[in-house]
């Protein structure tokens, strides 16, 4: 009895995670959170064509509960004529709403971050994760329709130390900035669900935005994606990201490609 408890409760979190693939969005969080109790880490490159600078990102993920995860970062790139450690980050998030139908569902969520980096800042853009010393705090809607799901969030960005850091004096004020962001996500393969090893095939479309409320200057960047998950523990995500209107000068994310490779281990929080 306790073996068949073991396997319905294996093939429900299974089913769960399978449902919520097309969640797992390669530019933006999601309102939901990893499986509770499990841990993820993962390896983010970054890249920039118009300066052909690089930048990693290891991260370690912990999830407590259904409704509260922490994420801990590391920066390091190659953009200061050598490749070293830049600074870190430290991101939570709490889902305090969730509304579940057959196949479907509604979660909202709070999130903040705290990041430090000793980065010289050449951009208006302020960007935590690696760029700037600083602190945001948002919300996120998501919405999962059977194979599609959508997801909004809004944030809020004040910048540290930015005088001091400051590499040109010359930039436009940029100590807050607000951001927005609209992303879809399709669950493309599998067309019917068979066994545990059916890789999921998601694909995405993500709008990121952002504006500085004192001087007015914005930006909206489109970034599509690709995304393979393995045996519902590995992920690996291939995505672009374009300006198509606005204009913050010298901004890393600006024509950007990301690739990215997590694992994620069930389970493993006692």
């Amino acid at each position: 009895m306790r073996k068949l408890l073991f396997v319905a409760a294996g093939m429900l979190l299974l089913f769960q995670t399978r449902l919520k693939a097309q969640e797992l969005y390669v530019f933006t969080e999601p309102a939901s959170n990893m499986a509770a109790k499990s841990i993820g880490v993962r390896i983010t490159q970054e890249g920039s064509f118009n300066s052909r600078a690089n930048r990693t990102m290891p991260e370690l993920m912990l999830s407590f509960n259904k409704k509260l995860m922490v994420h801990g970062q590391a920066f390091l790139s190659d953009m200061d004529n050598r490749y070293r450690l830049e600074g870190g980050s430290v991101y939570g998030k709490y889902r305090f709403l969730s509304i579940d139908d057959a196949q479907q569902h509604f979660r909202a969520a709070a999130f903040g971050r705290l990041s430090t980096s000793k980065r010289k800042v050449y951009t208006e853009d302020i960007n935590l994760e690696g760029d700037n010393s600083g602190v945001q705090g948002g919300l996120i809607f998501t919405q999962l329709l059977h194979k599609l799901a959508l997801s909004a969030t809004v944030s809020y960005t004040k910048a540290f130390d930015l005088d001091e850091l400051r590499g040109n004096p010359s930039l436009p004020v940029a100590n807050q900035m607000l951001g927005y962001s609209l992303s879809s996500g399709y669950l493309m393969l599998p067309f019917v669900y068979k066994n545990y090893n059916q890789p999921n095939f998601n694909l995405y479309f993500e709008m990121l935005g952002k504006t500085n409320p004192e001087t007015g200057h914005s930006y909206l960047d489109l970034a599509p994606a690709l995304q393979v998950i393995l045996n519902s523990r590995t992920r690996i995500d291939l995505g672009y990201r374009f300006e198509v209107a606005g204009k913050m000068d010298n901004r890393f994310t600006k024509n950007m490609f990301l690739v990215r490779a997590e694992f994620n281990f069930f389970n493993a929080l006692k």
